[in-house]
């Protein structure tokens, strides 16, 4: 008889803690270091006080991955209570949080098994919760693992920014590039590749008023697909107005395609590299 699984996750997957407790998932900080101190993601500092203190100082905030200690002692607690563990990472080509886990894993004799999702913030948590409805029906976390590792190029990520500096800042957007869409009024989208291990890469650049140009992009993001898994999409955000979220979630629901609309708030990790007012739009292909 297999031991009960435990799903956890990076806080990145960005489920709020009403999806947490209702799946059952545990999820572990990340750091954020801002204005001189370190944080712990979610902990003791939330994406509005990230942003006051980056308004307050102009100092953009930079991200460390937990080290293996940390995903050691992590696991530790689970496996002392004779669970066997699935944990799903943020994507191994954003982030070196995917190495720590996996290195502590191999600590533990085959209980704990590192997923890499090759995604970030709801692409990641639409994983999550496939991974929790697989524990419910029984599977094994090795079963569960190898199911997940096969779905990951079926969540769909993408955002669009409403300003590039805080991209910038974490080197994943060029000077040039920066200068040029804001001088434009260009909105860009950002997309996970998925046939490309989960790298990200600039989409289609909008134009205009932000409110229109998100839900030309959110139109835009659902017509790509024509096998779309109709369970569940997230609208998730990054301290966007709530006039705009709730924009996109009335059009979205009009198009009566998906059965539940999450709304969730990306965490302090995701938020500081893509700054205030960042959207996506985000779910499965079948």
């Amino acid at each position: 008889m297999s031991n009960k699984v435990v799903i956890t996750s990076d806080i990145t997957c960005d489920l709020n803690r009403e999806l947490e407790q209702r799946y059952g998932v545990t999820t572990i900080p990340l750091h954020i270091v801002i204005g001189g101190k370190s944080y712990e993601d979610w902990v003791n500092i939330t994406p509005e006080e990230l942003f006051d203190i980056f308004y307050k100082t102009k100092e953009l905030p930079h991200t460390t991955a937990g080290s293996v200690g940390e995903y050691t002692e992590f696991f530790k607690q689970f496996t002392d209570q004779g669970m066997d563990v699935v944990h799903l990472s943020l994507g191994s080509k954003l982030s070196v949080t995917h190495q720590s886990s996996v290195i502590a894993a191999e600590d533990f004799g085959g209980r704990v098994y590192s997923v890499d999702t090759q995604n970030l913030s709801t692409g990641s948590g639409l994983l999550v919760i496939k991974a929790c409805e697989l524990r419910d029906k029984g599977l094994s976390a090795k079963e569960i693992a190898e199911q997940i590792t096969a779905m990951t190029s079926k969540a769909h990520a993408s955002f669009v920014l409403d300003r590039l500096d805080f991209l910038h800042a974490g080197g994943r957007c060029s000077a040039v590039a920066m200068l040029g869409a804001n001088l434009l009024n260009l909105k860009p989208s950002i997309e996970v590749q998925n046939d490309n291990g989960g790298s990200m890469v600039v989409g289609k650049k909008y134009r205009g008023k932000y409110d229109k140009v998100l839900i030309q992009y959110m139109e835009d993001t659902i017509a790509k697909y024509d096998d779309i898994d109709t369970d569940r999409v997230f609208i998730t955000h990054a301290g966007t107005d709530q006039k705009y979220v709730d924009a996109v979630y009335k059009a979205l629901k009009a198009k009566k395609i998906f059965k539940e609309i999450l709304l969730t708030r990306a965490s302090c990790t995701i938020s500081s590299h893509c700054g205030p007012n960042t959207m996506g739009v985000l779910f499965m292909t079948k």
